[in-house]
């Protein structure tokens, strides 16, 4: 038996009503993917569920500011679908099926990659873009836009054709900030 507590009271605005919803919604999504149709013999059309001793593959996706997505996969035991609710209940509901569930998540920061190692930098055609390690034409992470490179300074141009370290999420907004002055519009 699944038991189901919502609290509509939500006076404080911690927005735990909507995360109770979310969660209701939720289950009733999981409980109707495990639910199919299958034609009988006699082509009478009957519901089935999955029995309890199948798996399914969990997917989390996480979506990182700089563009990175991160993706792990479990296989979780269907049997408890409360539990598996519980430990997910913080990520969105992305696709559902018999087989599998996806779920991801907004981080709000830069990924660890390239907290380790990125660097903000120029492509060849002068795209502002994030790269793993110095800047090189084939270890780019996530393309930003054109810069126009006539109307920078000589000295911020060298130091983005030489890479620009970035290694948390301040730094990362501030650089995309003190560049967009210099990107090119469609108009140009």
């Amino acid at each position: 038996m699944v038991k189901i507590w919502i609290e509509w009271d939500d006076q404080e605005g911690d927005g735990t009503l909507k995360r109770e919803i979310g969660m209701l919604t939720v289950l009733i999504l999981f409980l109707i993917g495990f639910l199919f149709f299958e034609k009988s013999a006699d082509g009478e059309e009957k519901a089935q569920i999955l029995s309890t001793d199948n798996q399914i593959k969990v997917i989390l996706q996480l979506f990182y500011l700089d563009g990175e997505v991160q993706e792990e996969i479990t296989i979780e035991d269907p049997a408890n679908l409360e539990q598996l609710w519980w430990e997910y209940r913080d990520w969105t509901l992305v696709d559902i099926d018999t087989q599998q569930v996806v779920f991801k998540k907004t981080i709000d920061d830069i990924s660890p990659m390239l907290k380790a190692n990125g660097y903000f930098g120029l492509t060849e055609d002068g795209t502002l873009s994030v790269f793993n390690g110095k800047p090189r034409g084939t270890n780019v992470i996530h393309t930003l836009f054109q810069i126009d490179i006539e109307r920078m300074e000589s000295k911020t141009l060298k130091q983005l054709k030489e890479g620009i370290p970035v290694r948390d999420k301040e730094q990362f907004i501030k650089m995309i900030n003190a560049f967009k002055p210099y990107s090119q519009t469609k108009a140009e």
